[in-house]
């Protein structure tokens, strides 16, 4: 086998086809052996290593003594139920995320380089630190905002700024760039780096 593909990751999921960790190929075929997890191939279909051992080596393989074996890129848990229970960090780049970039009073999109992040009640006003409180905004808009309220600057939001949903590990957006069939399970990035949010 290649040493080097075995350490490759393989997205794991629970019953309900819900993205809960990454492992390795290596860990993924013991898994499989056993009975613990099924391969999941791009229709969804799941197989056993009984079945998944039969099908013709193509794309990404592993050859043994006995077998050729197709890579398996996301595999499901066969017991494994609950629900990855992840919140979103509340960070300057989970942030740049919801906003996809976009300055929330122009409408342009930007490099994360030329955005900033605005209260949308300035602290000093009595706005909190917190995903309802905060837009990325490109400098040029946020000068003009300055320490008003938009309506004060007569601007106006795009959107109302909200909490977004759960989000995954970022080593499953990272690997999702690289391993296609993992887009079918991944949403956005996570990012380690926390702000501190007001509680509401």
């Amino acid at each position: 086998m290649s040493t080097a593909i075995l350490d490759t990751g393989v997205l794991v999921l629970n019953r309900f086809f819900q993205a809960v960790q990454v492992t390795s190929v290596r860990r993924a075929f013991s898994l499989l052996f056993k009975g613990y997890v099924k391969a999941v191939d791009e229709d969804y279909l799941t197989y056993s290593f009984s079945d998944w051992k039969d099908l013709p080596p193509e794309g990404e393989v592993v050859r043994t003594p006995r077998y050729s074996l197709r890579v398996p890129r996301v595999v499901q848990l066969v017991f494994y139920e609950k629900a990855p229970h992840f919140r979103v960090r509340f960070s300057r780049k989970n942030i740049f995320i919801r906003d996809q970039n976009h300055c929330q009073y122009c409408g342009q999109r930007f490099d994360s380089k030329d955005l900033s992040i605005d209260h949308v009640v300035p602290i000093s006003r009595g706005g909190k630190h917190s995903w309802q409180n905060v837009v990325c905004a490109c400098i040029n808009c946020n000068k003009i905002k300055g320490n008003k309220t938009p309506a004060e600057a007569g601007m106006q939001l795009i959107r109302k700024p909200r909490r977004p949903g759960w989000i995954h590990f970022s080593r499953f957006t990272r690997k999702s760039e690289e391993y296609t069939l993992w887009r079918n399970f991944v949403d956005f990035a996570y990012w380690n780096v926390s702000l501190h949010e007001d509680a509401n």
